[in-house]
C-alpha cells in the first residue's frame, strides 16, 4: 500500500503541474497547448515514475521495508554517545569526512555542527546526462548537530537533497538520503564500538601493570629474606670465635650478594651473567653453612652471559632446589645450573638430586607460582615454565625466555 501511495503522490504531482501549466497558458495565450510540451511533460513523468520505483527497490533492499520514514528523501538518524562533546565531534567529523564522494566538509567546534555535500560520480557515459536529464542527479547534503548533556552528548544526523522540498514530489533521490542515513548510523556505531574495545584493552592493560607492579613488589620485599639473612650473620658470629678465616668468607659473600640484589630503579631486564653470580653468591654463602653436603655445578656458556632475563628468576629456582630438595636430605646432594641459547630463545635449568617431589606438602608454592605470574605478566604466552622430576633423583626446573626481551606487557 505505502509503495502505491508514494508512486500516486509522484502522478498526482505530475499531473498538478500540468493543470497549473495548463491554466497559466490559457490565461495568456489563445492558441492551443503546444504537442511540444505535453510529450515533454509525458517524458518527465515516465521518467519520475522510473525513478519512483527504483526508489522503492533500494528502499526495500537497504531498509527492509517500505513505510513512509523510509521512502522519506529527507532522513534523520539521533545517535547516542556516551562520551563529552569534544570527543564526539571528533568522531562524527571522521565519520562524515569517509563518506563516499564526500566534499566541501566544514565543521564548527564551536558550534559542534559538522555538513557536508555528496557528489554523485559523473559519468559521461550516462545517456540521460547527454539528453539533457542532469537535473535528476541532486547532490545529497549531510549535516550533523551535538547536542551536548551530563557526560554524554547526542547525535542528529540529517540526510537530505540539496534542492526544495517540494521537488521531492516530482523527483525521488533513489533512495540516497537513506543509504548514506544508513551508513553513517553503522559507521558511528563501529567506530564506538572500537572505542569502547580501545578502553578496554586499555584497562586490562592498566590492571595487568598493577598486577605487574604488585608482584615486582612482593619481588622487592622478597629479594631479602630475613631469615636468611639472620641464619647467616649468626652463622658468621659463630665462626668468627671457631674459624675466623672462613667467617670473613662468609660475611664477604653476604655482601657480594646483597650488592646484587639492589633493586633496579628503571625496571629493566638483568642479564644471566648479573643472576647467576648474585645465585652463586647465595649458593657460596650455603655451601659454608651446609659445608660437604651441598656441591655446585654450573654449566653455563659464555655466550648466553648477555642474554636478557627478570631479576631473582635464577634465584627461586635455587632457593627451591636447596631448601625443598637437598637441605631436608641426610648427606645433602648437589645443584645444577645449566644454560643454553638457540633458535627459540633463552633456556635456564636448575636441577637437583634432593628428595623431589614431597608428599608432606613441605613448602608453600608462593615462589613458583609468583615465577609463573612475572612470566605471563612480562612475556605472555612467549615465555614457558616447566618443572619436573629429575633422573634418577630429585627436581628439574626449565624456563624458556625470547631473547628479545620482554615485551610492552600484554
Amino acid at each position: 500500500m505505502a509503495s502505491l501511495k508514494f508512486l500516486g503522490r509522484i502522478g498526482v504531482a505530475w499531473f498538478a503541474a500540468l493543470c497549473v501549466l495548463l491554466a497559466a497558458w490559457s490565461s495568456t495565450n489563445d492558441r492551443d497547448f503546444p504537442f511540444l510540451f505535453t510529450l515533454v511533460w509525458f517524458i518527465g513523468l515516465f521518467v519520475a515514475l522510473g525513478r519512483g520505483v527504483t526508489h522503492l527497490y533500494r528502499v526495500r533492499t537497504i531498509a527492509g521495508r517500505v513505510d513512509g520514514e523510509t521512502l522519506s528523501n529527507r532522513q534523520r538518524r539521533r545517535v547516542e554517545v556516551p562520551y563529552p562533546a569534544d570527543e564526539a565531534f571528533a568522531l562524527v567529523e571522521e565519520v562524515i569526512r569517509e563518506l563516499p564522494h564526500a566534499t566541501d566538509v566544514s565543521g564548527t567546534r564551536g558550534g559542534l555542527q559538522c555538513r557536508a555535500v555528496i557528489r554523485p560520480p559523473v559519468d559521461p557515459s550516462r545517456r540521460r546526462r547527454r539528453w539533457g536529464f542532469a537535473w535528476l542527479d541532486r547532490e545529497t547534503t549531510v549535516s550533523a548537530t551535538v547536542t551536548p548533556a551530563d557526560g554524554s552528548c547526542s547525535v542528529m544526523f540529517v540526510c537530505e537533497p540539496d534542492r526544495g522540498a517540494w521537488t521531492d514530489w516530482f523527483n525521488p533521490d533513489g533512495g540516497a538520503s537513506l543509504e548514506y542515513a544508513e551508513t553513517i548510523v553503522r559507521a558511528m556505531t563501529q567506530r564506538l564500538s572500537d572505542k569502547r574495545n580501545r578502553e578496554r584493552a586499555d584497562a586490562r592493560q592498566t590492571a595487568m601493570e598493577k598486577e605487574l607492579t604488585a608482584a615486582q613488589l612482593g619481588l622487592l620485599q622478597a629479594q631479602v629474606e630475613p631469615h636468611f639473612l639472620y641464619n647467616t650473620l649468626a652463622s658468621a658470629q659463630e665462626l668468627v670465635r671457631s674459624d675466623p678465616a672462613r667467617a670473613d668468607r662468609m660475611l664477604g659473600h653476604l655482601i657480594d650478594y646483597l650488592r646484587r640484589s639492589l633493586p633496579r630503579t628503571d625496571g629493566s631486564l638483568s642479564t644471566l651473567g648479573e643472576e647467576l653470580e648474585r645465585s652463586t653468591a647465595w649458593l657460596e654463602i650455603m655451601r659454608l653453612r651446609m659445608g660437604e653436603r651441598l656441591a655446585v655445578h654450573t654449566d653455563v656458556p659464555q655466550d648466553a652471559m648477555k642474554a636478557p632475563m627478570p631479576t631473582m628468576m635464577l634465584q627461586t629456582l635455587v632457593e627451591n632446589a636447596i631448601k625443598h630438595g637437598l637441605e631436608p636430605k641426610p648427606g645433602g646432594g648437589g645443584v645444577w645450573i645449566r644454560a643454553g641459547v638457540d633458535g627459540s630463545g633463552l633456556s635456564v635449568t636448575v636441577a637437583d638430586d634432593g628428595l623431589g617431589f614431597r608428599s608432606d606438602g613441605a613448602g608453600t608454592g608462593i615462589g613458583l607460582k609468583n615465577l609463573r605470574e612475572r612470566l605471563r605478566l612480562m612475556y605472555g604466552s612467549a615465555a614457558t615454565f616447566a618443572i619436573g622430576n629429575n633422573f634418577p633423583h630429585g627436581v628439574a626446573a626449565t624456563i624458556t625466555l625470547p631473547l628479545m626481551g620482554a615485551p610492552a606487557h600484554g
